[in-house]
């Protein structure tokens, strides 16, 4: 006997055929799931041990090869938390389409503006910081002066005359490229943030959902707070260090605010590279300056760790100090700057899921 659907002929009695029928006359597109496998089966066990092996050797290959692309994935989605809060209270008021426009395109302006602002004299300082390096060799090799010294002990001036100019240019090209594709990345990821939220839930079980999407979105939190936070902190350690450098006379003092207000973004390192360097230039114009630039970046560290972070961020992203420095150390040591830049909020959120989680099941028992 032959029957005919929209998917062909099949003919009964035959096993395809009795399948084709069946799968005609189901009511969901795509039918309904079956009953599980039997987990008990000598052959399922083999074959499910066999296949955990095979991809998980495969996943640790892909990772392996993508590893520069999963790092760019990873920061732009650090971004996208970070943007969300915002563009959540602006959604309320426009579709997230606009509201994530709006939000780019802002962040973009201001950072484009204040570049473009800054460029001409900073050009100009660094014009004037080249002009005056052979003065700067001359005090380095100066035995009696406190750079001289300071040469002596760490090599400065071997390290300086290693530095080419192909040296930076290649990897600045490079990280131009590498920040456009971020940002592109950041901006689908933020207009897809609630659509990527819920896809991430889902993935849990049924019965514990609830509490994971709270520790979810409590780590979301976190990553946020600490993005802000730590954005508007750098902001002023820049406007503080330039005020502080004009009033003392320190020459290229926009350009080092500038440095100072970047490596800030670092936890703990990048402040402490950043007030060594300029306390360096500081002492060109004086030992005095010197010594009183270096003590003001002693004060504003601080300031900034029991003032500022406190104020800005709040309890947010509050964890000990000594898990702050062990985390920056870990971050560095596995992805660099960008490591210690993250290590923080992820030090935060495994903390908190630490707690919990294991720190409360083993409380139970």
């Amino acid at each position: 006997m032959h029957a005919t659907s929209g998917r062909g002929a099949y003919r009964a009695g035959h096993p395809v055929g009795e399948a084709e029928g069946a799968a005609a006359r189901q009511e969901k597109p795509l039918g309904a799931p079956g009953k599980p496998l039997d987990r008990r089966s000598p052959f399922f066990t083999g074959m499910l041990a066999a296949a955990g092996v095979a991809v998980t050797v495969a996943v640790v290959e892909v990772v392996l090869a993508a590893s520069d692309a999963l790092l760019l994935i990873g920061i732009a989605f650090f971004l996208a938390v970070g943007l969300e809060p915002v563009t959540a209270r602006l959604a309320r008021r426009m579709p997230r389409a606009l509201a994530t426009a709006v939000v780019v395109v802002t962040g973009l302006a201001v950072l484009g503006g204040a570049i473009t602002a800054a460029a001409v004299p900073l050009a100009d300082q660094a014009t004037q910081l080249q002009d005056g390096a052979p003065r700067y060799l001359a005090l380095l090799r100066d035995h009696t002066t406190l750079l001289g010294q300071a040469n002596e002990t760490f090599g400065l001036e071997a390290a300086i005359r290693s530095v080419r100019l192909s040296d930076v240019a290649k990897p600045l090209a490079g990280l131009l490229a590498e920040a456009g594709i971020v940002v592109v990345l950041a901006t689908y990821f933020v207009a897809d943030f609630p659509r990527i939220r819920t896809a991430l839930y889902r993935l849990a079980p049924r019965s514990r959902r609830p509490r994971v999407i709270l520790i979810g979105d409590a780590v979301f939190k976190k990553v946020g707070a600490y993005l802000v936070g730590n954005v508007v902190v750098s902001l002023v350690a820049g406007v503080l260090t330039f005020a502080w450098l004009c009033a003392f006379g320190v020459p290229y003092s926009l350009v080092l605010a500038v440095l100072v207000a970047v490596l800030d973004l670092v936890p703990v390192a990048g402040s402490v590279a950043a007030g060594a360097g300029t306390s360096l230039i500081a002492f060109t114009v004086s030992a005095p300056v010197g010594f009183a630039t270096l003590g003001f970046f002693v004060g504003y560290r601080v300031l900034e760790d029991y003032v500022l972070l406190p104020k800005v961020v709040g309890r947010a992203v509050r964890i000990p100090a000594l898990v702050t420095v062990v985390a920056v150390l870990i971050g560095f040591e596995l992805l660099g700057v960008v490591g210690a830049f993250v290590a923080v909020p992820v030090a935060a959120a495994v903390l908190l899921v630490v707690r919990e989680v294991a720190v409360h099941r083993l409380d139970r028992t």
